[in-house]
């Protein structure tokens, strides 16, 4: 009897080993976070004289590049890696092809560091990586939905392969727009998983049968966002986009009206989704103003779109896909609560401050207030990272 008890308590424990190469969002995720914790504070330090990072890139590309291509893509590539997974049934990229995946990323942050115009090529190794481990099971398992985001992974890559283009033949037009049209992708991303996951798991969570897609209003948003990239493609600028942007924002807003966002303000895993989210439709509106009037500047509307959309939703979906693919209950608690709180208040203070005319202080007070989210989500599920699930599945 004894000996049967403790055979059944042995397989009941998962044997302690380093999970971390386990599934793609575990390194990815914990990469990108201590990325966010370093980066803006990083960035201050740049902007006001006190390092200079990432030659030849402009100080203001650097920055750009790194927070689109370095810490946007690696949580991008986490979460792909774990859901191309889910979705088709079939090994992306594990164990040594995982870690040596990271390796490339951080291979890509020590050059973008130092500078360097042969050295900074290594930054583009990672994306063409992704793609082909994310794309390969998808096309295998012939999951046609998916296909667009394979096609996105190579044009954020050539945003990139602009970006970097532009140091090496010192075009300063160059190293602008190809973070700008990073950041148009990534909001095309956001509008077609995030029409995926933010009503299914409000459904979900709260039973509401009401809760839908409007599907028309899907195609009209999607199709809005990558006009408005074409646009920028194209460098046109003007009356055009202001209507492009426009539309998208309220195309954007309105096919959230039926994703249940009141029933969601018990629950922080879902609220925060719904938060982010809504940043997006008002960074749109804020392209759409800055096009056509000085009060508002383009890089209040990027911020609007970078650490309000894409800085909430990444914080939210970090902390969600790491507590339920580690086997954890999807209850984010008071700690993790602050943190969404904090991430949004650090996106409302970057858009507002500059507008109210606080300068200079803004930028700090939202670098802490970013800083700080990120710190909790580490300290909170960054362990988790590390360790098997407790329940002994894979994952």
């Amino acid at each position: 009897m004894t000996t049967e008890l403790i055979t059944l308590a042995r397989r009941a424990a998962p044997a302690r080993r380093l999970a971390l190469f386990d599934k793609g969002f575990r390194p990815l995720f914990l990469l990108a976070a201590l990325f966010a914790v370093a980066g803006v504070p990083a960035w201050l330090l740049v902007r006001r004289g006190h390092l200079a990072l990432g030659e030849p890139l402009l100080p203001s590309a650097w920055h750009a590049h790194e927070m689109v291509f370095g810490f946007a893509a690696a949580v991008i590539a986490g979460f792909l890696l774990t859901a191309a997974s889910n979705w088709t049934g079939r090994v992306t990229a594990v164990g040594p092809a995982l870690a040596a995946i990271c390796a490339v990323w951080l291979a890509g942050r020590v050059a973008m560091l130092v500078g360097g115009t042969y050295g900074a090529a290594v930054a583009l190794a990672f994306l063409p990586l992704v793609a082909i481990a994310v794309g390969r099971p998808i096309l295998l398992a012939k999951s046609k939905r998916n296909y667009g985001i394979v096609g996105l992974l190579a044009l954020l890559f050539a945003a990139q392969a602009l970006t970097l283009a532009g140091a090496w033949m010192g075009d300063v037009g160059w190293q602008v727009l190809g973070p700008r049209l990073g950041v148009d992708l990534v909001i095309v991303l956001v509008l077609v998983i995030g029409g995926r996951v933010i009503p299914m798991f409000t459904r979900n969570a709260t039973g509401a049968s009401d809760i839908a897609n409007v599907v028309w209003l899907d195609r009209l948003a999607v199709g809005g966002a990558l006009a408005l990239a074409a646009l920028d493609a194209a460098q046109l600028r003007g009356p055009a986009l202001a209507i492009v942007a426009a539309v998208t924002a309220v195309a954007a807003l309105a096919r959230a009206w039926r994703w249940g966002a009141r029933r969601s303000l018990a629950e922080p895993l879902l609220w925060v989704l719904h938060v982010g989210y809504l940043f997006v439709p008002l960074g749109l509106a804020l392209r759409a103003v800055a096009v056509l009037s000085p009060a508002v500047d383009d890089s209040t509307a990027t911020h609007a779109l970078t650490v309000g959309a894409i800085g909430t939703l990444i914080l939210g979906m970090m902390a969600r896909v790491s507590l339920g693919h580690t086997g954890r209950a999807l209850v984010a608690g008071r700690a993790l609560g602050v943190a969404f709180g904090l991430v949004a208040l650090a996106a409302l203070v970057r858009v507002v401050g500059p507008l109210a005319g606080l300068g200079e202080r803004a930028l700090d007070v939202a670098a802490t207030l970013w800083t700080v989210a990120f710190l909790i989500y580490l300290a909170r599920v960054g362990p988790a990272l590390f360790t098997p699930r407790p329940d002994g599945k894979p994952g």
